[in-house]
């Protein structure tokens, strides 16, 4: 019924778009796609009509995808982080009860589909969109930055044919991309020829794929070495270039919260359910873009060496490992300390994660919106997932949003049945006890998010 449905709607849709097109062609394909054969058609023919709707089964999804991601993601981009496979770039977030909703309603259909936040198809890392969606927070500082990075950037002085070179949605392209691939650390001056190469060649590959102003199959040169001078115009180190000057400091406010962003979507992806997808080299950091910038060598030995570190470190307890990995936090160690440990969880509780009940959480206080919690029960067996969110307003551009000074009187509110004396935070391996509120359980998020605004509760007996 629902394809029945699909069909009729994109017939009465074409007619709607064709007006001077004989309605009987539309009405005779209607016919054909639905299976609906008038008599008089010999076995042949039959076999000749169902062939037509595989064939059209079949190039729905290549043509769709060339369309909409390989075309219209690389030509409206709003907030770019949106426009990833299977996203929506007019659908800015959702609401807490809708993820729930969603996890619940996956639990019961595809509770062993796969989780995935990076893949060799994104648009970009999971890291870069995280680090993206903070724009969204603040909306008056990012515009008011990109007028800025407009006027002072001196790459924006060419003119083609087509007016200015960039053109001003490609320019908004290259800022937004820009945000999101910056590293953690300021780069050296190889660091930054690199990061340079990698903008140039994904500028190129988005004016193709746009199909504006260049194309894979007439690629327009003058423009896109026009493009490429740009890029190279403003990421020039030299103390000519003022727009440096102005991007870094804004990068800088931003670039934690985006961070924290990372740790909690991997949380919530472990302890969701589904079963949690790793695409190579996201274990830590990766502020890969669009293929084939995320087909890159992995340095597998850079994370075998954290990986050795994290476990020599967490041999002095689990609190001395968190506290070294928030304060130095661009090498990685933390997001890598935070899957292992999630996984190495999800591993020894398989059946809880896997065919656990899923409970929505609802949270209390002043900071009730920054947070989201849910419970996974089977039987006696329980855990609890709870990460924080929207970090700009909780001061992450100033400290860890942790403890209770950020938290307050903010707490996560349990049901009847999760209502256990203490729970232990397998990250910093804190014990947490539960303590009324308005006459039901609770735990206060300043002692939840003590150390971490993330945490893996399990219940102490």
């Amino acid at each position: 019924p629902a394809d029945e449905r699909y069909i009729q709607s994109a017939i009465v849709r074409a007619k709607h778009r064709n007006p001077s097109t004989d309605e009987s062609i539309f009405d005779f394909l209607q016919r054909v796609l639905l299976l609906e054969e008038p008599e008089g058609l010999d076995e042949a023919q039959r076999a000749e009509r169902r062939e037509f709707v595989l064939s059209i089964q079949q190039f729905t999804g290549p043509v769709m995808a060339k369309g909409v991601e390989d075309t219209a993601f690389y030509r409206y981009f709003p907030l770019s982080s949106l426009n990833e496979v299977g996203g929506d770039p007019r659908r800015f977030g959702v609401s807490t009860a809708t993820f729930h909703a969603r996890n619940l309603g996956r639990r019961r259909a595809w509770p062993h589909a796969l989780l995935a936040t990076s893949t060799h198809d994104s648009k970009r890392s999971e890291d870069v969109r995280a680090r993206i969606d903070v724009l969204s927070e603040i909306p008056g500082d990012w515009y008011r930055a990109i007028r800025l990075w407009h006027a002072v950037n001196p790459g924006r002085k060419a003119a083609s044919v087509d007016g200015e070179t960039p053109s001003a949605a490609e320019e908004y392209l290259f800022y937004q991309t820009l945000v999101g691939a910056w590293p953690l650390d300021p780069p050296d001056p190889g660091q930054l020829e690199g990061l340079t190469a990698r903008l140039r060649a994904y500028m190129r590959k988005a004016l193709r794929e746009a199909k504006i102003h260049s194309s894979w199959i007439n690629p327009n040169q003058p423009y896109e070495e026009a493009v490429d001078r740009f890029v190279r115009a403003s990421l020039d180190p030299s103390p000519a270039n003022p727009f440096l000057k102005e991007f870094t400091p804004f990068l800088d406010r931003i670039k934690a919260a985006g961070m924290w962003n990372s740790l909690s979507q991997t949380l919530l992806k472990i302890a969701s359910p589904g079963v949690p997808d790793f695409y190579q080299g996201a274990e830590i950091w990766d502020f890969s873009l669009v293929d084939p910038d995320n087909r890159r060598p992995v340095d597998y030995s850079l994370r075998a060496t954290l990986f050795q570190r994290m476990r020599e470190t967490q041999s002095r307890g689990a609190l001395p490992l968190v506290e070294e990995a928030t304060a130095h936090p661009a090498d990685g160690l933390i997001k890598l300390y935070v899957t292992s440990r999630a996984l190495c969880f999800r591993k020894s509780h398989r059946d809880l994660l896997a065919k656990g009940s899923y409970l929505p959480l609802r949270t209390a206080g002043a900071r009730q919106n920054h947070a989201i919690g849910f419970a996974r029960a089977l039987g006696r067996r329980m855990a609890i997932a709870v990460a924080g969110r929207f970090f700009m307003a909780l001061g992450a551009d100033k400290h860890t949003p942790a403890g209770e000074a950020t938290w307050g009187d903010s707490a996560l509110l349990l049901r009847r049945e999760l209502s256990h004396g203490a729970w232990r935070d397998l990250f910093t391996q804190a014990t947490i006890q539960t303590v009324p509120r308005n006459g039901k359980p609770a735990l206060p998020l300043g002692e939840v998010f003590g150390h971490l605004p993330l945490a893996l509760l399990e219940s102490v007996e």
